[in-house]
């Protein structure tokens, strides 16, 4: 019976999928929008914990340098951060259909010559991200920018017929997926053979993974990862972020991270500190290209009246 159920599952995202690579290209983001208004409706507790996160967020960010000044009020952060899943969404769809080099054509790079540098020795790069922007789009946009095969590290679907098709998608834009469950090994082993991986590291982990740091004015325990791993493979450390601008997607790539000489407990809860500072400067620059559904600040201490 649950094969039948997959095998449903994974034919409705199929044709899901197909309604919106046929449509032509002009309509994608008026598309894409009525998805992101109608997503609210559907995600009404996601909606509330958004809501939520960004408004305890906001006066730190309307402090910080960063701050792009667009947006006053959580609901309209909010709003805008939707409509943007919406397209993504839409986009995604396009590249599962094989129409992503349209998509990927609107990418711009900027700080192109960090990736370039980053490529030029014999150690692996490891791209430290966020869930921003479309990050699907990133993952593949990087491998064919840079005609580079990467790997990202993903979570497994539950359908095995639906993963296999999201499989065939990123297959097609040189783009291999190293699962979250045994990950570990895969990431240093493809590091040490000079590998390019790309790894989401914003989200709250539990107290025995993870260093309790400050994030946006608020304790939130982070992913020590990012920093273990680089230490262990010596791989560079690329915090890179994507962002859309009208029309076009864009990719900031930052220099190499360096880490310090501590490797103390202290010592990495001070990289991984400094290693997030990137994603909050991001955040307060984009704030409606984060995912702000994450309960980032659980298990921190934290209040929250979305709990």
């Amino acid at each position: 019976m649950k094969k039948l159920i997959w095998i449903f599952q994974a034919a409705l995202f199929y044709l899901f999928t197909l309604a919106f690579a046929i449509i032509p290209e002009r309509f994608v983001n008026f598309a894409g929008g009525v998805i992101g208004s109608a997503l609210p409706r559907l995600l009404v507790k996601r909606k509330r914990i958004a809501l939520d996160n960004i408004r305890q967020a906001l006066p730190f960010m309307k402090q910080n340098p960063a701050w792009c000044g667009q947006f006053e009020t959580a609901e309209e952060i909010a709003a805008e951060m939707f409509r943007h899943l919406g397209i993504s969404l839409v986009e995604v769809c396009r590249l599962y259909h094989g129409e992503g080099e349209r998509v990927l054509r609107r990418i711009e790079v900027r700080g192109r010559e960090n990736f370039e540098l980053a490529r030029t020795g014999t150690r692996g790069v490891l791209v430290s991200t966020g869930h921003c922007g479309n990050w699907e789009l990133m993952a593949l946009g990087l491998n064919w920018i840079f005609n580079e095969n990467g790997s990202a590290v993903a979570r497994q679907q539950n359908n095995p017929y639906l993963n296999k098709m999201v499989e065939k998608m990123r297959g097609r834009y040189l783009n291999k997926v190293i699962y979250k469950q045994g990950a570990l090994r895969g990431i240093i082993g493809a590091l040490k053979k000079n590998g390019l991986i790309g790894l989401l590291a914003d989200q709250a982990v539990f107290p025995e993974e993870g260093a309790l740091i400050d994030v946006m004015g608020r304790k939130a325990w982070a992913s020590k990862a990012p920093v273990i791993i680089a230490r262990k493979t010596g791989a560079i450390l690329l915090p890179t972020f994507i962002h859309r601008e009208k029309e076009k997607h864009i990719i900031t790539i930052y220099p190499e991270h360096r880490l310090s000489d501590d490797a103390s407990d202290e010592g990495i809860r001070r990289d991984t500190q400094e290693l997030s500072r990137y994603l909050e400067n991001f955040v307060c620059a984009h704030p409606a290209d984060w995912y702000w559904v994450h309960r980032r600040w659980k298990r921190a201490g934290e209040t929250s009246d979305a709990a």
